[in-house]
């Protein structure tokens, strides 16, 4: 019972979602928002549920007019399989809400145009987060995709730019056949903001990423794999080739010969502690 009300307590609602509460009270529609605020809510403490399950750190739970966001405070070190859970984990809710709506249908407990509402909402709600755009749902899903064959900060990268295409061609699709619904302007704004956030801050996140590698926990590696580099490389570029799920051991060659190999942890050392970034790798061959 704690724990739900420390969950809880983490809950915050996005201005834009108080926007659109306010001005639902004042056209008369509190049918729609009470059903939208439970919708998303449900969506939302779907994933928050299945994050605490795996003892993830939470920050907040942000509700949004869409969905929302659980922000929390892992740096694409979890498990791959852990991360599908929970991103699914919201998504899935939709099923037995839509279930539970039929019942009270079939039971005369909802009339046939709250029934059709609440399954619209339920549907609009679902789709537009399984778009492959960050931070919705679809968006997370492809950054996992991506990281399954792709070294970290490429697969973030691409997830990013893949989002601001899809979000471009929403925006003339919009212009096309719904100039004027302010709430689709609305959340299309929202979505390219939180991008140009995410595309700003996407070299922190990767030092992040590396830091929880370093310092942190890591219960994600899965198998050792190589990383074969030449000696001439700089550190940081050898650490853009990290991969999520793999502890990676760098070969490091001069020409076609191997001339040494270096375990992970000695390079992440060499660069958070002794600030070694732009130096070829091949000088750590001397130290260690």
């Amino acid at each position: 019972m704690n724990n739900i009300i420390v969950l809880l307590s983490k809950v915050y609602i996005h201005p834009l979602l108080w926007f659109l509460i306010g001005i639902g009270i004042i056209t008369g529609h509190v049918r729609e928002l009470i059903m939208l605020f439970l919708i998303v809510f449900v969506h939302e403490m779907g994933h928050v549920l299945a994050a605490h399950f795996f003892s993830w750190r939470i920050k907040r739970i942000a509700l949004l007019p869409f969905g929302g966001v659980a922000e929390v405070d892992e740096h694409g070190n979890r498990p791959i399989k852990q991360e599908l859970i929970v991103i699914l984990a919201g998504p899935l809710q939709h099923i037995w809400l839509l279930g539970v709506g039929y019942l009270l249908y079939t039971t005369s407990l909802l009339s046939e145009d709250s029934f059709q509402l609440f399954v619209n909402q339920n549907l609009v709600i679902l789709s537009l987060n399984l778009l492959p755009i960050w931070p919705l749902d679809g968006g997370k899903l492809l950054f996992v995709i991506l990281s399954l064959k792709q070294p970290f900060s490429n697969a973030h990268k691409r997830t990013l730019s893949c989002s601001f295409i899809l979000i471009l061609v929403m925006v003339v699709l919009f212009l096309i056949i719904y100039p004027f619904q302010l709430n689709l302007w609305m959340i299309i704004g929202f979505l390219a903001y939180s991008l140009i956030i995410e595309w700003r801050q996407r070299h922190y996140v990767f030092m992040r990423f590396l830091l929880e590698r370093y310092y942190g926990k890591q219960d994600s590696v899965q198998q050792l794999k190589s990383i074969i580099v030449d000696d001439v490389e700089q550190i940081h570029h050898v650490l853009l080739k990290f991969q999520r799920g793999y502890k990676h051991s760098i070969i490091v060659q001069r020409g076609e010969k191997e001339n040494a190999s270096l375990d992970e942890n000695e390079l992440l050392h060499a660069y958070f502690s002794e600030k070694l970034v732009t130096q070829p790798i091949g000088d750590l061959l001397y130290e260690y």
